[in-house]
């Protein structure tokens, strides 16, 4: 496939060269473009010898005449000629010109010709990431059907810590080269995914909940509408926006959760319950605040509804994907569960790592199949495990298709 490499001016611009290396030993040809802003950073000849191409720099050629006309419509060549815009970084400055269409260089005027797929990969400080013009750009640009490559967590080259530092170039470069391949093979397929935690009243002020965010599952989403299918994605509370093109069923409790699978079990073909659900809730919630006294006090917890046991009870021919969230014993306890809810695979991971798992961008599971193979999926951006994911639940599918 031929990529497009738009770096846009941050820190994390020197990156997008191991970006070009990576993306070239998966067979793509790349025609980098820098802002101006990424020259600041990287010399363009990095790029040029990285690639064997002409780094495209400014939307007109300096020297005038011909060359000059031919570069004023060079946006509009490069754009039909290639099948893929990745910019990373995509600073916030970037974001907020894309999804306004404003185009002052050779990269947004660029964007607003092209008609392929795109990936953005932001990279920024943590406050401007979080600061909510830049949330609001991000949600136009996934409304759009743009990848984003979510930041990951850690130190800041502006001395802060959190959200906002590019995402590895290794998953990039996955998620670039799964955009390149990945057909619509699950056209036909209707997904049922369960995503995020249950809230489990105490009192009309109280709750117990879990430290799910619903990265994954929403992950999941994103990834089967890309790959073609209808998703139907029951959501508890998660500060996430939907991905574009889901069935959105929010729900808060464990009850409501279950409610919603079961009125959409019949149209589904493949089920993933990837959400975090509360085991337990208080079967007879007080009407008023429970006021704090200096006695301990004793709460009864009945447990909730088991979903995915039920579903396991009912599927049919559908393919059931669980996941097991644990603390030890990883691959038993998720073969126990396989077997005893009736799954087609469990997604198990350890929980309680630092940088995978609850809350964060990257994750690293097993995957744990009726066949009786155990197979490791190593540490990588969440939306490509979900792919990784995908990708073995078709062979399920396919195999289950064949067997009938």
């Amino acid at each position: 496939m031929k990529v497009v490499l738009g770096v846009g001016g941050g820190i994390a611009a020197y990156k997008a060269a191991e970006l070009a290396r990576l993306l070239m030993e998966r067979g793509h040809t790349v025609q980098p473009v820098m802002t101006r802003a990424a020259q600041e950073f990287v010399r363009p000849l990095t790029f040029a010898a990285l690639t064997g191409r002409k780094v495209i720099t400014d939307l007109f050629a300096s020297s005038g005449g011909d060359e000059t006309l031919a570069s004023a419509v060079e946006h509009i060549s490069v754009a039909q000629e290639n099948d893929i815009l990745v910019v990373a970084p995509a600073t916030a400055d970037l974001l907020a010109k894309f999804a306004n269409g404003l185009a002052d260089d050779f990269l947004t005027t660029l964007y607003l010709a092209f008609t392929g797929r795109v990936v953005l990969a932001p990279a920024m400080n943590t406050n401007m990431w979080g600061h909510p013009a830049t949330q609001e750009n991000l949600a136009v640009l996934r409304e759009r059907g743009h990848i984003i490559a979510e930041p990951a967590e850690g130190p800041l080259a502006c001395g802060t810590t959190g959200p906002g530092r590019l995402a590895e170039p290794a998953s990039i470069a996955a998620i670039v080269h799964r955009a390149a391949s990945t057909r619509a093979d699950l056209a036909g397929e209707t997904v049922l995914i369960t995503a995020g935690p249950t809230e489990e009243p105490l009192d009309p002020v109280r709750f117990i909940s879990n430290r799910s965010s619903g990265k994954m599952g929403y992950a999941l989403a994103e990834a089967a509408v890309f790959r073609g299918a209808k998703v139907i994605l029951v959501s508890g509370p998660v500060q996430l926006p939907p991905p574009e093109g889901v069935s959105l069923a929010p729900v808060r409790t464990a009850t409501e959760m279950h409610q919603a699978v079961m009125e959409n079990l019949e149209e589904s073909t493949i089920i993933i319950k990837a959400a975090a659900v509360a085991d337990y809730h208080v079967a007879d919630v007080p009407d008023q605040k429970i006021k704090k006294t200096a006695m301990r006090m004793s709460i009864e917890l009945d447990p909730t509804p088991d979903i995915l046991a039920e579903v396991g009870r009912r599927k049919d021919d559908r393919l059931l994907i669980g996941f097991a969230a644990e603390t030890e014993n990883l691959i038993s306890e998720a073969r126990r569960k396989l077997e005893s809810k009736n799954c087609d695979m469990v997604v198990a991971n350890m929980v309680g790592r630092e940088g995978a798992g609850f809350e964060a961008d990257e994750n690293e599971v097993t995957l744990v199949l009726r066949t009786g193979e155990s197979i490791q999926i190593p540490k990588a951006a969440k939306q490509s495990v979900a792919h990784s994911i995908l990708d073995r639940a078709l062979l399920l599918r396919l195999a289950l298709h064949s067997a009938q």
